[in-house]
């Protein structure tokens, strides 16, 4: 699974996401979100791919016009954990870059007696694709906004890096929290940026 994510000004209020669950569900579909990340307004343009083979035709589209990535695996699937390497490669090779802004996400804590992968594969896939690492449940609400708040950082840090000025720390590390509120913001809020992020 994957998600692209963009920052730009909004002046009318955005209709929220829906359920946590329906942003990580096997079905293709697109949300868009206005929130606070870090006390910076930021809007969220949300495309779910959720992986599935039948979309597979459309997927180097959704990675070129992606700005940020969502590498979900469920950590009851060994087999989708071991095809987040083959999206990550690919998302380096349509950008044509090194690197690029990505969070590898096991979800499904909820099933945790079910586990096929530990959380340590995670936290050293995540280290070898040199991005943060957490473990989510949509059924739960555990840590999926803070999941897209880390590929905001991640989005940031990166257009930071690429004009040649300082990252910013303190973001999410390895199943960590972090600030961020997905409710509304105000009409009047200054612009942040505006994050294209792709589910896979």
């Amino acid at each position: 699974m994957t998600q692209p994510l963009r920052v730009r000004s909004s002046k009318p209020p955005l209709p929220p996401l829906p359920p946590p669950q329906q942003l990580i569900d096997i079905l293709v579909d697109s949300y868009r979100k206005q929130c606070m990340v870090d006390d910076e307004v930021a809007l969220l343009d949300v495309l779910d791919t959720a992986g599935q083979e039948e979309y597979s035709a459309m997927r180097e589209q959704y990675m070129r016009t992606g700005e940020g990535f969502l590498l979900v695996y469920s950590i009851t699937s060994r087999e989708s954990f071991e095809e987040i390497r083959t999206f990550q490669q690919q998302i380096l090779r349509v950008k044509d870059k090194d690197v690029f802004p990505m969070v590898v996400v096991g979800n499904k804590l909820d099933l945790a007696s079910e586990r096929k992968v530990s959380v340590e594969e995670g936290k050293m896939l995540a280290d070898e694709f040199n991005c943060s690492f957490l473990e989510t449940s949509a059924k739960t609400n555990t840590n999926v906004e803070p999941a897209f708040f880390e590929v905001v950082r991640a989005i940031r840090n990166y257009n930071r890096e690429m004009q040649g000025g300082p990252t910013i720390g303190g973001g999410l590390s390895h199943n960590g929290g972090g600030m961020g509120k997905m409710d509304m913001a105000d009409d009047d809020a200054q612009a942040g940026c505006c994050s294209k992020c792709v589910l896979m």
